[in-house]
């Protein structure tokens, strides 16, 4: 792992730690002021728990099992009585507890002697977004989008994508289904799956967005490079949405053939999705690559059929 961006993931994680006890801290406050009784039930939690430590610590060699035992369930006790009073003022149970973003590791990174999966995703996301600076595409957004250089039945297909595109973006999680954007070229196919790319960065969420032919190039330098490196290639399997643009025109080459097949079936098998445009129709696809991955778009894939004119070509003749 990239160590600049370890020590990025984890300054994130120790300012989301201090976020919570920060907060946990001010609700602390709030209740004591509001509520009395809770404070003092509070304190008698705190000494209870200081007790337990010192017996604990001077009990070498007794049987203080009885003790502590006793001081454990008085302390349970007291924070069941504490939770009561929180819900008779109207507040949640467990307004007191620390809430940590990520409560399986209370945002250390680490569960047991593992990294957490937080901690892999902010990994993931960071990775990502680094690998995107180098991208030879831009985000762009709905609103730049126009239906102008659309007309009769294609006007209609292309509104109804519009609006399947948008709500698609505005709902997207992880386990949104994968898209396949088809057509002749300048019908809009990169704009709307950069504006969705957009839209899903907002979100919080980990994009990668190239053309094919880059991230292939990218995961064929390593794994031919002399560690076989395997980085791009998770980046791609793990990311939440993956974003390959332009796919047909690479090389046509049995490795590139299949990569393309391994990373539209694994993404599929581990419910993570994929939207791929392409200026292949549905027989260009079955020609050029292996009947695995045809049958695996049509069985998983929305498939839209981008339709009109060329719009760049629209716009030159309109300059």
């Amino acid at each position: 792992m990239d160590s600049e961006i370890f020590d990025k993931a984890q300054a994130i994680l120790t300012l989301r730690r201090k976020k919570a006890e920060t907060e946990n801290e001010e609700r602390i406050r709030e209740i004591n002021e509001k509520i009395p009784q809770i404070r003092e039930i509070n304190e008698v939690i705190f000494n209870t728990g200081k007790e337990l430590i010192s017996i604990i610590s001077n009990g070498k060699g007794k049987d203080i099992s009885d003790k502590v035992e006793q001081l454990k369930q008085y302390n349970l006790g007291a924070q069941a009585m504490s939770r009561k009073i929180l819900a008779e003022y109207g507040y949640p149970e467990d307004y007191l507890d620390m809430h940590y973003t990520c409560p399986k590791c209370c945002d250390r990174g680490y569960n047991g002697s593992k990294f957490c999966d937080c901690f892999k995703t902010i990994c993931g996301k960071l990775a990502a977004d680094e690998l995107n600076k180098n991208s030879q595409l831009s985000l762009s957004s709905f609103d730049s989008f126009s239906l102008t250089y659309y007309s009769g039945e294609n006007y209609s297909a292309m509104k109804k994508i519009l609006e399947y595109t948008m709500q698609y973006a505005a709902t997207f999680t992880p386990d949104s289904k994968s898209i396949l954007m088809f057509g002749q070229t300048g019908l809009g196919k990169t704009h709307l799956s950069l504006a969705i790319a957009n839209k899903v960065l907002e979100k919080g969420y980990g994009v990668i967005y190239d053309s094919a032919i880059n991230i292939l190039r990218s995961i064929e330098k390593e794994h031919f490079s002399h560690d076989h490196s395997s980085e791009m290639i998770d980046l791609v399997m793990d990311t939440d949405l993956l974003i390959l643009d332009d796919l047909g025109t690479e090389y046509e080459t049995p490795f590139y053939n299949a990569t393309i097949y391994n990373i539209i079936n694994t993404r599929l098998n581990r419910r993570k999705p994929s939207i791929i445009s392409t200026n292949l129709d549905f027989s260009g696809i079955s020609r050029r690559y292996d009947k695995r991955v045809m049958s695996r778009i049509i069985s998983e894939y929305s498939c839209l059929e981008f339709k009109g004119e060329d719009v760049r070509l629209q716009k030159r003749k309109n300059a």
